[in-house]
């Protein structure tokens, strides 16, 4: 192998590998192939302009990994399709070309916009926590000519019942509380629950059996369409909070892959944002489980809360220092962020003790477990480096250690989600 020198408008060609500069008309490529035909160059080029342009070419092709800077060294097995310390534009632009971090970008982004649909669904779909006087900005609640059918429907059905007094008392608060049903504030002052059992079938045995079965049918519809303001839904803010946490580490860990080859400075800002981004969706995914389980004990939701957090805290921390970036920690920080993950198993425990009779506890524990063995897995991927130290140079584009840990985690994180679905429609259904 050679050098490429270019003097005095001559440019020579070789096949050597060796150091890569340019000063005082003087050119040397290095750690590329350089071919004539390839390139379409057949002898001498006549002007320091071209060789201006072919330098651009070629000093924004990918590397191997002996070429590196020590910075940006992380995975031996990986031997090629580097890039070194390319512009912040071309770094930018190449989200959208083929590299050993192409997929690494997309896998995380393409989950954080699974988790923001995921959120605007959740903020939109599910019941929102409400004050009566504000349900009327729901669209599913009842309208004044919802109440207005139901007081003829009654009235047709049942006319022997404006004869009983718990009726006219019914019959009463409806007449004064449909002109104000454009805000169901007054919801909160009616006697409803105590009417609706004091009218019981037993009371009416004199009428005939017709008449019974639509009473019960017309109480339970009444039933049916009050009882959601009557009760308050649970505080959603946990699970928000866990969405939010899924989201920022998402974006940071695809931030980081597609930024770090900037610059020595660039790569120590956004390795410090993916730590920090995979120990906030560790912390955060406890807060549904710990917060809605444990809702109606405050000494333990507070315990095991204030424990995650504080764990997660000192996790962001040390993910600061520079040491711990350095390769021969791989194991070490995956061991960090594997036993922040393991602590969730207390709490887990404790849950199938205090509900064993519920069902809710099998399907959640089930979801949980599914979401363990993902981030399990993905751990031990990332600290072994499988497949690639098999194979080196197999997995550079695709299929190698942190792609397989990247789809992993999106994974692990939906499961979560679906799981906090299950604590919400549970708590929801129940209350504490």
């Amino acid at each position: 192998m050679g050098s490429l020198e270019a003097d005095s408008g001559n440019l020579k060609f070789s096949d050597r590998m060796g150091s890569s500069e340019a000063d005082s008309g003087n050119l040397k490529f290095s750690d590329v192939s350089v071919s004539r035909n390839s390139e379409g160059y057949d002898g001498d080029i006549a002007s320091p302009g071209k060789a201006k342009e072919l330098w651009k070419k070629v000093k924004y092709q990918l590397v191997e990994y002996h070429a590196l800077p020590e910075y940006l060294r992380d995975n031996e097995y990986i031997l090629g399709y580097y890039r070194s310390e390319w512009p912040l534009k071309q770094v930018l632009l190449s989200m959208f070309t083929i590299h050993n971090e192409t997929l690494n970008v997309w896998t995380h982004l393409v989950g954080f916009f699974i988790f923001l649909c995921l959120t605007i669904y959740t903020v939109t779909k599910l019941p929102n926590v409400v004050d009566l006087a504000r349900v009327h900005h729901l669209s599913h609640i009842p309208s004044r000519d919802d109440f207005h059918k139901l007081q003829r429907e009654l009235m047709t059905f049942l006319p022997s019942l404006p004869n009983k007094v718990n009726f006219q008392r019914l019959q009463a608060e409806l007449k004064i509380a449909l002109p104000s049903m454009a805000s169901l504030s007054s919801l909160s002052n009616w006697h409803l629950p105590d009417l609706l059992a004091s009218c019981l079938p037993e009371s009416l045995s004199h009428i005939n059996r017709t008449e019974q079965c639509v009473l019960q049918t017309m109480k339970q519809d009444v039933a049916n369409m009050i009882a959601p303001y009557l009760q308050r839904p649970i505080t959603r803010w946990p699970f928000f909070v866990f969405l939010g946490g899924a989201m920022f580490c998402l974006l940071a860990s695809s931030s980081c892959h597609l930024l770090s080859c900037h610059s020595e400075l660039f790569s120590y800002i956004m390795l410090r944002l993916d730590y920090a981004g995979i120990a906030a969706l560790i912390s955060t995914s406890f807060y549904p489980p710990v917060y809605y389980t444990f809702m109606c004990k405050p000494f333990f939701k507070n315990m095991y809360l204030g424990i995650i957090t504080l764990g997660g805290v000192a996790t962001m921390l040390a993910s600061l220092l520079p040491v711990f970036q350095h390769p021969k920690f791989r194991t070490f920080r995956a061991s960090l962020f594997f036993g922040m993950g393991v602590s969730g198993i207390a709490p887990i425990l404790h849950k199938v003790v205090l509900y064993k009779d519920e069902p809710m506890v099998l399907y959640t524990t089930a979801y949980e477990i599914a979401m363990g063995v993902c981030y399990g897995l993905g751990a031990v991927v990332y600290a072994t480096r499988i497949p690639e130290r098999w194979k080196p140079g197999k997995f550079d584009i695709a299929g190698h250690s942190h792609q397989l840990f990247h789809v992993l985690v999106v994974a692990g994180a939906y499961t979560h989600y679906k799981a906090g679905l299950l604590y919400l429609e549970w708590r929801d259904a129940k209350g504490c």
